[in-house]
């Protein structure tokens, strides 16, 4: 056999195995991307229900505490809970934020 026409066929089995490799490591980086996406939404979902859960158990305590009509401590209440929710909304936006950062790095 021809040393060039065996050289083409060498080259033209590394190229294919080459470019199957890649297509293996690609698929396994997006899958492992896949799953770590699913994993926060996941975790981020479980949070707010937590979050959410919490403030139902927390306004319910409140509620069943403070005699109907009373409005002793309401506007320093108030001042608290729309600070948590400034400070949840913040937890959120940075949660966001190293989100999109991470998408950028791996994309």
């Amino acid at each position: 056999m021809n040393p060039i026409v065996k050289s083409f066929f060498i080259g033209r089995a590394l190229a294919e195995m080459l470019g199957e490799q890649v297509e293996k490591a690609l698929t396994n980086a997006l899958s492992e991307f896949g799953k770590f996406d699913a994993e926060q939404r996941e975790n981020l979902r479980q949070f707010i229900e937590e979050a959410l859960a919490r403030a139902e158990r927390e306004a319910s305590m409140t509620e069943s505490n403070q005699p109907y009509g009373s409005n002793s401590g309401g506007v320093s209440e108030s001042a608290e809970l729309q600070e948590t929710i400034d400070e949840l909304r913040a937890e959120i936006a940075q949660l966001r934020t190293e989100l999109q950062r991470y998408r950028s790095r791996t994309a």
